[in-house]
């Protein structure tokens, strides 16, 4: 009999060996290297990592499916242009053994899902289509002609086209998720959730609505050049390592560094830069100068103590503010201060769990510079009031004038490696008019206005059965969604579920009554079409758009490229009532960019810009103090603190990354920089926490979470103590996934509340 979808999604109970250090107070240096190289050689050919190590990120070279961090505009390292994370992520993608008909044969759906999520992954390159039959064991090989059709014949005998659901990753390249959205759109639905839903959507909300472009305002010159930089909820070490070599170039030129965490995160001590010897030599950079420990959700209480503080100053000195900017450029000021003024210091202090030295040493330095630039990423995004995070962040920069300047701004960090590119293209579930418009006029069809659902609304629909067909260009869609047991009956409920992916995942396993598993080509690889080998595009976290070219032989010749996978589903679909040529882009990518270049700003002349070595800025109008929101300036806003108090014995938990993860791609079971290694079902405790409970380290518990009378449990992890604030913890996702309710999420933005999720911890 098979297993349920719930024991399917289930990360396998069982323990490896733990065993825990001390934390290391420095990143990187030697132990990267190690690490980078320890990964090529053990599952790469040594020939294929030595171009990749060459042409990873350089110009000319192709994009690391990784994070989304820039590469600099002027001269890339030739010693190598990418981290240690990015080097485990090509070692991911261009591992060099291949899965096909005889893997699957031999193994079981049930038997796969018994596997580990690093077992699963390192199993090799997906090398053909496969196929899971309703009530089969096995996947088994199908044509690409015969799975295009079992798409397009469960799409068309829906209902409603709104009866299906396209999730995308960010992974997907500019060209693949501008024809992804159109096939979306001309079929005739909005239902386009993606991985912004779980991540910056909270930012993106924000953002617009105070300085009127969800995205962040810097550029990489910018933060050389700033006086203070906040890095808040983040941990460049793992999630954006070449962050740390920007972050060391502020340091050389005078800025200052404050480090806003509930854990003190290697990366943010000392960095040693593994492309200068002599940092190898003398120990590397100090890098924050104040390390503030804050409690988890504690963020809007600590920006409006200080915002309160500033104020006072300034109504007794004056010049704290930047007043010819708010009198020029703002809007709301005269409400936010009256608001302001409704709060109590000590108060909102107490709510941070902040010290007064520690909050005295940030304000000190915010107070005397006005070059100020706000990093952050999901620690801020991933609560119920992270819009009033974000928006509470604009306000402090608003004050100091430090937007729309050299130096200063916001910078939103963005995970996967063209999540922003793709949003910016349209896959977006509420497209604005305007961009809707220009589809119509282009293509002469009307896209549907109905707002379509995001992933949380998309989960919803399917446990439901109102929507019934789910196709996946790219992720890990069930190990990366909240309320995973929830999640994995609302895929089973499909009819068809289809993934678009170069390797295998979990999400394989959760199936609807059919399945289908497309193989693509990967980033690395070249990617071979009736016009020659194709070139495709991305955008970074600070709006640069660059090419990106495959340089290793595909790994089968099986496998075909994103954009023809979505022309081919999009001719067996729409058939002869499509008013498009779908099967002339998959020839010539440049008749892709033709096409966007006339529906989307900024993309002008696209296949020229593109041949810049060093690709093309987006227009971007709170860089220029050219704000596109309602009011035409700037916006102040009003934000509460957070209304929420924890009963005896309970803690509040944030999902983290492991240093040997990238979202929910497992690449080890170490996660050095937090002294962890061989095991990844632990949970962070503070050592006053554990005495209270009568916990010991490594001491076998159970977790729970209640949230609006609903009982969510996640059993077998190993206690580990830790410098965290108390009544705070925090686990690795996806195995904690299970304990987060799908109806907690950001206001505005829907973003699941992964780093704010109340638990209790029961010994086993």
């Amino acid at each position: 009999m098979s297993s349920s979808p719930q024991d399917k999604a289930k990360i396998p109970e069982s323990f490896s060996n733990l065993k825990t250090k001390t934390p290391p107070k420095n990143s990187v240096g030697i132990p990267a290297i190690k690490a980078a190289i320890g990964h090529a050689v053990k599952y790469m050919n040594p020939a294929d990592a030595l171009k990749i190590s060459l042409k990873l990120n350089q110009k000319g070279g192709f994009d690391c499916p990784g994070c989304a961090w820039p590469d600099p505009d002027d001269e890339r390292s030739a010693l190598g242009e990418y981290c240690e994370n990015g080097m485990k992520a090509m070692a991911e993608e261009a591992q060099n053994k291949t899965i096909g008909a005889e893997f699957f044969a031999k193994h079981s759906v049930d038997e796969l899902a018994s596997w580990s999520d690093f077992e699963i992954g390192k199993s090799g390159r997906l090398s053909e289509p496969m196929f899971l039959p309703e009530g089969a064991t096995h996947y088994q090989p199908i044509s690409w002609d015969d799975a295009f059709k079992k798409v397009g014949t469960h799409l068309n005998a829906l209902k409603s086209p709104d009866e299906a659901v396209f999730y995308t990753s960010g992974r997907t390249t500019n060209e693949a998720a501008f024809l992804y959205q159109l096939f979306v759109r001309e079929f005739g639905t909005s239902n386009l959730p993606d991985c912004s839903n779980m991540c910056h959507e909270a930012s993106g909300s924000a953002l617009s609505e105070t300085l009127g472009i969800g995205k962040g305002s810097v550029t990489l010159d910018d933060l050389y050049k700033a006086e203070v930089v906040m890095v808040i909820g983040q941990n460049p070490a793992t999630n954006h390592p070449r962050m740390l070599t920007a972050l060391e170039k502020c340091k050389k030129n005078g800025g200052k560094i404050i480090a806003i965490n509930p854990l003190p995160e290697a990366g943010l001590v000392k960095f040693v830069n593994p492309q200068s010897p002599l940092k190898i030599i003398t120990g590397g950079t100090k890098m924050a100068d104040v390390f503030v420990p804050i409690t988890i959700n504690g963020d809007v209480a600590f920006v409006k103590a200080l915002l309160i503080k500033l104020l006072e100053k300034e109504e007794r000195y004056g010049g704290v503010f930047d007043t010819d900017f708010i009198a020029e450029f703002t809007h709301g000021y005269d409400t936010f201060v009256s608001d302001l003024k409704t709060y109590h210091f000590e108060t909102c202090l107490e709510a941070s769990g902040v010290t007064k030295a520690i909050f005295d040493d940030v304000f000190n330095l915010i107070l005397n510079n006005n070059k100020i630039i706000i990093c952050w990423a999901m620690g801020l995004t991933q609560h119920e009031n992270a819009v009033d995070n974000i928006r509470e962040l604009v306000n402090l920069l608003l004050l100091k004038g430090s937007i729309g300047k050299e130096g200063a701004g916001t910078c939103p960090v963005r995970g996967h490696s063209n999540v922003q590119g793709d949003r910016t293209v349209g896959i977006w579930e509420s497209a604005p008019q305007a961009f809707l418009d220009k589809i119509e006029a282009k293509y002469g069809f009307k896209p549907s206005t109905k707002h379509g659902f995001s992933v949380i609304d998309a989960i919803k629909a399917m446990y439901q059965k109102k929507a019934h067909v789910f196709f996946g260009m790219g992720g890990n869609f069930i190990s990366a969604v909240p309320d995973t047991s929830y999640a994995a009956q609302a895929l089973a409920n499909c009819s068809l579920t289809v993934h678009v992916s170069t390797k295998m995942n979990r999400s394989h396993l959760v199936t609807g009554n059919e399945a289908l598993i497309l193989p693509c080509l990967g980033r690395s690889e070249k990617d071979y079409q009736k016009s020659g080998v194709q070139v495709q595009s991305v955008e970074n976290s600070m709006g640069i758009v660059s090419s990106t070219k495959g340089i290793l032989e595909p790994c089968s010749e099986a496998l075909i490229s994103e954009v023809a996978v979505v022309c081919g589903v999009a001719h067996a679909t729409l058939q002869d009532r499509t008013k498009i040529n779908w099967l002339q882009y998959k020839d010539d990518y440049n008749l892709v960019r033709d096409d966007i270049q006339e529906v989307i700003e900024g993309f002008e002349d696209f296949n020229t810009k593109l041949k810049q070595p060093s690709g093309f800025y987006l227009p971007n109008g709170a860089r220029v103090r050219q704000f596109k929101t309602e009011t035409g300036k700037a916006n102040f806003s009003v934000n509460k603190l957070p209304e929420w108090k924890l009963k005896t014995g309970e803690l509040v938990m944030m999902t983290i990354r492991s240093h040997d993860q990238f979202n929910t791609t497992i690449y080890g079971l170490n996660d050095r920089y937090r002294g962890v290694f061989d095991e990844r079902r632990i949970i962070f405790m503070n050592r006053e926490d554990m005495a209270s409970r009568g916990l010991k380290e490594h001491q076998v518990v159970n977790l729970k979470s209640e949230f609006k009378g609903v009982v969510r449990e996640a059993h077998q992890f190993k206690v580990v103590g830790y410098e965290i604030p108390r009544n705070c913890c925090a686990t690795y996702f996806p195995e904690t996934n299970v304990l987060v309710p799908l109806d907690s999420f950001a206001h505005t933005a829907k973003t699941p509340a992964s780093k704010s999720v109340i638990i209790t911890v029961e010994a086993d």
